[in-house]
């Protein structure tokens, strides 16, 4: 452990030097982007010129996604740990962050999330907690921590991915939705908190992805690429757009699954 930290130091320190010296160039601050829309995010970023700051809770996943970023890209790569359910950890690893990207921050997006097991967390209060923690607790923390960043500077964007199980609450995800509900009620109060400071908020709602969450889940339907969904995120981000669902049908979706009265929806057994 001793030596992966050492090697993800010294690439942060790389970073910074790169950075002193690029001027133009963007940069990015990715947290959770060892998951599976991460990883597509940092490339799509990359690709289109950013450089990028990345954390995870894995080093050697960190150290590998750095090393394809610059292969692929050419871009500059950061790297740092965190685990967002520490909280005690959250503000001093994105203060370090935040320093080192500069002036050249473009924005921040968070990518964190945590489906977990509802069948076991409706007896297991450790679960639950986990669930509520890794969706809610932590990004908000992450976000409220970065919003004050951005404001003060009267620039930027914030993106943080919510879901589709937020816009209802369903018996088979009710504290992962919860969760995400939490998530897209917190984004909606920095946006209107953040517009005068010219801070852009983009709220993602994706649908079903093909990532290590849903893998060998059953009865999935309309499952998206994590490309297409990075894709749809940067458009939304360049775009200014405030609540974007990926893919685009699902704003359609959720509208029908929103409007069924209470008394057939709970019969149902989604």
């Amino acid at each position: 452990m001793d030596n992966q930290e050492s090697r993800v130091g010294n690439r942060q320190s790389a970073y910074s030097n790169q950075q002193s010296g690029t001027g133009n160039r963007k940069s990015v601050l990715i947290l959770g982007a060892t998951t599976g829309i991460g990883r597509a995010l940092a490339a799509e970023f990359a690709a289109h010129h950013y450089d990028v700051l990345i954390t995870g809770r894995d080093p050697g996943e960190l150290e590998a996604l750095a090393a394809d970023l610059t292969l692929r890209f050419g871009s500059s790569v950061g790297t740092h740990c965190l685990e967002v359910t520490d909280f005690a950890q959250i503000a001093p690893v994105l203060e370090t962050c935040l320093a080192r990207a500069g002036d050249s921050l473009a924005g921040v997006v968070v990518s964190i999330g945590y489906l977990g097991d509802a069948e076991a967390a409706r007896s297991d209060s450790e679960e639950a907690l986990r669930i509520l923690e890794t969706n809610f607790t932590g990004p908000v923390l992450a976000l409220n921590f970065v919003a004050g960043y951005l404001e003060r500077k009267r620039r930027g964007f914030l993106c943080a991915l919510g879901s589709v199980a937020g816009d209802r609450g369903r018996q088979s995800n009710y504290l992962y939705g919860a969760a995400k509900a939490g998530l897209a009620a917190c984004l909606g109060g920095l946006r209107q908190r953040l517009h005068p400071a010219g801070v852009r908020v983009i709220t993602v709602k994706p649908g079903f992805v093909d990532t290590r969450m849903t893998y060998g889940r059953p009865r999935l339907f309309l499952v998206a690429s994590t490309e297409r969904v990075a894709r749809g995120i940067y458009r939304a981000i360049a775009r200014g757009q405030d609540v974007v669902y990926l893919p685009w049908f699902w704003k359609y979706i959720m509208l029908a699954v929103r409007a069924l009265p209470e008394r057939m929806f709970k019969r149902l057994r989604a």
